[in-house]
């Protein structure tokens, strides 16, 4: 099976029933960037693979720290896919800043950000779709998170901590998106 049809099948199998509103993000998520692929070459696979699995780690089997981005990355590094994925799952959308505030470092260290174009896009698609898979662009999905928190909530320090890296991995990667031409597609 094709990494892309395994990452799917697998995102499915662990998030449409006992996560159906998460599975409706990934959905929407991987819909974008599969929109994307033609114009990334070889990281087009890689790019549509990672978004079907950014957020597999929610799902109950998989939740041991309770930290989505780790418990993904972890339950991949126990199957056959690229390094690439496991790395990009385990810090997909400035998920470093959301480790540090958990204490969460020592055991994110072993994962590579690559703070390449496929990185930048993966953010991208996953801080443009809202939590029931709804297109929202990036400030409205910014102000969807902490709508959803208390303001002295980790995640909420976290998104602060982060927000830098996000605004600068948008931009690159709207830039780049624009510079293809497609924004009108995606």
């Amino acid at each position: 099976m094709q990494l892309v049809e395994w990452a799917e099948s697998t995102a499915e199998q662990f998030l449409k029933d006992s996560l159906p509103r998460r599975w409706a993000h990934v959905q929407s998520v991987a819909g974008r960037a599969g929109r994307l692929v033609s114009h990334l070459g070889r990281d087009g696979e890689i790019l549509h693979a990672t978004a079907w699995l950014h957020d597999v780690g929610y799902a109950p089997p998989l939740a041991v720290t309770g930290f989505h981005p780790l418990d993904g990355a972890h339950y991949l590094q126990t199957v056959d896919v690229p390094a690439r994925v496991v790395d990009l799952v385990a810090l997909h959308s400035s998920a470093a800043a959301e480790a540090s505030a958990l204490d969460l470092d020592e055991e994110m260290a072993g994962f590579v950000d690559e703070r390449t174009l496929t990185r930048d896009l993966l953010w991208f698609v996953d801080m443009t779709i809202g939590p029931d898979g709804q297109c929202m662009d990036f400030e409205a999905r910014m102000d969807d998170v902490r709508a959803r928190y208390v303001p002295d909530h980790y995640v909420i320090r976290a998104l602060d901590a982060g927000m830098a890296e996000r605004r600068a991995a948008m931009a690159r990667a709207s830039e780049w998106i624009d510079s293809v031409g497609i924004a009108d597609q995606v």
